[in-house]
């Protein structure tokens, strides 16, 4: 499936960690549409909105309300992150649904990165916000007295999971989403089951349009959950 395929845009076969490939580009194409959304629909400020600057407020306030509900005002210092990683995810989501186009949250390298990010900056921000009281994430207090240490393990080995489950989510869906429209795909070719073959390829795109959007939303609500772990991390 060419959209799981990482491939050199200059020709070759060699790929090195500086070599432009497809992901590369299709990366830059996001940001552009990104800026294109968010800085050039935005830059007139008309107060009859047109439908794009309409579309960058509502997802400015989407993402405000949902990090302010979460996390509370001490939250929203983080704003520009979550709404970048939002913005990023959403965007990178939808354009793989775009024919010949390349998917990049379907590939671990990329939502492991982004997962990583996070992981690494609730986890900075614990500490440097709590000291060594952000370890009382891990001390379920309300517990009985016994049972404490055997949940701090289980706390603990769950948190050092996030990263894990909070990439794999976002890259298997989207891929598992791709490889059954590929499977439909391969049913057209036969006359007498081609009718149906067409209408699950249109419902399966239909879902996968929800789906780009569903996960891209679960990422960020998961991001604004983890901070607020980071934030006030007593049980």
């Amino acid at each position: 499936m060419d959209q799981f395929i990482v491939k050199p845009l200059f020709g070759g076969d060699t790929i090195s960690w500086y070599t432009p490939t497809n992901v590369t580009l299709w990366m830059a194409i996001s940001i552009l549409v990104i800026v294109g959304l968010l800085v050039m629909g935005s830059s007139r400020r008309a107060i009859v909105p047109t439908r794009m600057q309409s579309m960058a407020e509502m997802t400015y306030g989407f993402i405000h309300k949902m990090l302010e509900d979460i996390c509370g005002k001490e939250g929203l210092k983080f704003f520009p992150y979550v709404m970048t990683l939002f913005m990023f995810i959403v965007t990178a989501n939808f354009l793989g649904l775009v024919p010949m186009s390349f998917t990049l949250t379907s590939h671990f390298a990329v939502t492991v990165v982004l997962a990583l990010l996070v992981f690494l900056t609730v986890t900075i921000v614990g500490f440097v916000k709590n000291g060594a009281s952000f370890l009382g994430l891990f001390w379920v207090s309300s517990a009985p007295l016994a049972l404490r240490p055997i949940l701090a393990v289980i706390e603990l080995i769950s948190y050092f999971v996030r990263p894990v489950s909070h990439s794999i989510r976002l890259a298997g869906n989207l891929m598992a989403g791709h490889a059954v429209m590929k499977v439909f795909a391969g049913f057209a070719a036969l006359t007498i089951v081609s009718p149906v073959s067409i209408l699950a390829i249109t419902a399966m795109y239909g879902l996968e349009l929800l789906v780009a959007f569903v996960q891209a939303y679960v990422f960020t609500i998961l991001t604004c959950v983890y901070l607020k772990d980071a934030l006030h991390p007593s049980h």
